[in-house]
């Protein structure tokens, strides 16, 4: 199967007498019908790739290639099938939400009618239909948000650059965001690259991720591989009565811990769950709740950009 993106050797240096390498020689693919979470601590190079995707930002060397063809020779050919949306980006203030869509809809070729047949229905499922003669500026950054998802998917795209589309959303809106993506890209195959700092959206929506650090692409694999390179689980015990016995044998034990209230947390190996768990009730610690917690995926970005190169 073809790629509809690929990437090789992509490289961006800012600056000449102090030059600043912001993405270093990565390559990658994205897939028909993929979703990619392309993830990275902060200033990873996940915004400088974004932007040369789009082709708003040179590269320094490398080659993007969309659908088998060369972005820099065939760039607006191209982007009549690549999209874009931001939580970071919005649509002119002075105009209204009509007003920004049918000017967006004349940038391919579609007329006002047909803009508004595609635009109104994806309006309504995200709840601002009723704004629709209301300028942007009236807007709040969630519904600016929810805007720029409509005027990325109207088009009917092949491939959709999202970055962080949902994190200015309420909980039930981000849930309303990503069941629309699982079900754009079952209905139409789409290929959507996504980046998101919640990693719980990203364990359910991507079928594979890339983590960047420092320009560099680190890991390139399923989310729950990834997840499961991390070896700590969680255990929490919400104790009754033994909390000195408790920390005693945490620390016999060389397991870290921290302790809120009466919840007493601990990170450690699943090979070492037994014996302090054995040690607790030998000790005749009474605890009223356990929880113990696999390995997430937040918790391999977590051990990522703590890490020191």
């Amino acid at each position: 199967m073809d790629s509809v993106l690929s990437v090789r050797k992509l490289k961006k240096v800012f600056g000449d007498k102090k030059p600043f390498t912001a993405v270093d020689e990565i390559s990658f693919d994205l897939m028909p019908g993929e979703i990619l979470g392309f993830l990275g601590p902060n200033g990873s190079g996940k915004t400088t790739t974004i932007q040369m995707l789009l082709g708003t930002l040179s590269y320094t060397s490398g080659s993007i290639l969309y659908f088998g063809k060369d972005f820099v020779r065939h760039r607006s050919k191209i982007l009549e099938s690549v999209t874009f949306a931001s939580t970071y980006t919005s649509l002119p203030h002075i105009l209204t939400i009509e007003e920004n869509l049918s000017c967006c809809g004349r940038l391919y070729g579609l007329d006002p009618k047909e803009t508004a047949k595609r635009c109104d229905p994806l309006l309504e499922r995200f709840g601002i239909l009723a704004k629709k003669k209301q300028r942007v500026a009236t807007l709040s950054a969630g519904q600016v948000t929810r805007l720029m998802i409509v005027k990325a998917f109207f088009i009917y795209p092949r491939v959709v650059l999202l970055d962080e589309p949902t994190a200015s959303l309420d909980p039930d809106v981000a849930r309303e965001v990503c069941d629309f993506l699982l079900e754009q890209r079952d209905k139409t195959n789409l290929s959507i690259l996504f980046t998101s700092h919640k990693m719980e959206e990203v364990t359910e929506l991507c079928d594979r991720t890339i983590f960047l650090k420092g320009g560099k692409i680190i890991a390139n694999d399923l989310p729950q591989n990834l997840a499961k390179s991390v070896s700590s689980f969680h255990l929490r015990l919400s104790i009754a009565d033994g909390m000195k016995r408790t920390i005693a044998i945490a620390e016999e034990q060389q397991l870290k811990h921290r302790i809120e209230h009466r919840i007493f947390q601990l990170s450690l190996e699943e090979h070492q769950i037994p014996p302090f768990l054995n040690a607790i009730a030998q000790a005749n610690v009474s605890y009223t709740n356990i929880q113990i917690e696999e390995p997430s995926l937040e918790d391999y970005f977590l051990q990522i950009a703590e890490r020191k190169e």
